[in-house]
This record gives C-alpha cells, structure tokens and sequence, in this order.
C-alpha cells in the first residue's frame, strides 16, 4: 500500500513539475505586444531616478510619505548630529572594541493623517567606505536627551522627536543618514555636514 501511495504522489508531483515547466517554455503573445506597445505612466515614473538617489537632503528638510498599510502620512527629517559624545561607559568598554566612540543623531517624525508607528532601528549611518552602522541598543542615563523611543504610536497632528546614539568609528565620520522603514521601498537619504 505504502509503495503505490509513494509511487501515486510522485506520478502527480512530476506531472506537476512538466506542466509548469512546459509553460514556461511556450512563448507568451503578449510578449510581442508589451516590447512594441509604449511604456505606461506607472512605468515612466518608476523609471525616473529618486531624487534622494542622486542627491541626499540636507539636514531639516523634510521627506513626506504615505504609508500604505496604515493610512497614515509621515513626514520626516534629521535635525542634527554630533559625535564624540561622553557617557558613563565608553562605546569602547560597552562593545570590546578599540577606536569607537558614541554618536547621536537627532531625529523628528510627525503624523499629519492616520495613525503610524515610529521607531529609531530604520536609521542608519552610511560611511563612504561603504560601512553602515545601526542604532546602539543599549542606553545609559546620560546619554543625550531627550531619548528618541524605541517604539512610538504616533496619532495624526503629533511628532516625536529625539536623539538616538549611535557607536561610531572615532577617526571617521559618516557621510549619509539612511531611512529605511518598510512603508518607503526606496529609503531616503540626509548628508552629514562636514565637521
């Protein structure tokens, strides 16, 4: 009994497999028509470059965007960073490293429309080497306040702002903050100032 099951499940199993395959292989006639016909608006914009690919904001300026999955709309910035920040227990002693030293970044997010949910882990510093460095998820008392939360639920016409630290290499500063929630793809993009 066993054996015909056995043998009954692989006779399906591989005429499943030659009827996706032999699909696969059949040439499709709208293929002809979509390498002829003009792209579509849709396909036009998303062809266009990002602004923020090709130049980062500066710091203040404001991305809005819509969050699709809460209906809400966001908008965000960066208002500031400032590194070598001094705390009760160096980046160093916390993390086993040599050269490191505690960063914050100084954040803003508002809700205009809807609901939304804001948290620091969606930004990241980018280094020019091509090194990406997250939050710090430890915190001490005296680290630069006031905190940006780890978690916020954020009603419309309300805004958290904050600094989150971060553990950065001393003898270099990063050249872009990242923003990379998952209602925006794309991500978006501020540059650090030049000490």
């Amino acid at each position: 009994m066993r054996t015909r099951t056995t043998a009954a499940a692989s006779a399906l199993l591989l005429a499943s497999l030659t009827a996706c395959q032999s699909s696969s292989h059949e040439p499709a006639a709208s293929e002809d028509k979509a390498s002829t016909s003009k792209p579509s608006a849709a396909a036009k914009r998303s062809a266009e470059p990002s602004p923020t690919v090709d130049k980062p904001r500066d710091f203040g300026e404001i991305l809005t965007f819509n969050d699709s999955a809460t209906a809400a709309t966001i908008k965000a910035t960066v208002l500031g960073y400032e590194q070598g920040i001094k705390a009760q227990s160096t980046a160093d002693q916390e993390f086993n490293t040599s050269g490191y030293e505690w960063a914050a970044l100084e954040i803003k997010v508002c809700i205009t429309k809807g609901t939304g949910g804001t948290t620091r882990f969606p930004w990241i510093l980018a280094y020019e080497d091509g090194a990406r460095i997250e939050p710090s998820s430890v915190t001490y008392g005296d680290f630069p306040k006031p905190e940006y939360p780890y978690e916020a639920t954020v009603k419309a016409g309300d805004c958290v702002r904050g600094k989150t630290v971060f553990a950065v290499p001393g003898n270099q500063r990063p050249e872009r903050v990242l923003y990379t929630p998952e209602a925006l793809p794309e991500g978006a993009e501020w540059a650090v100032p030049k000490a």
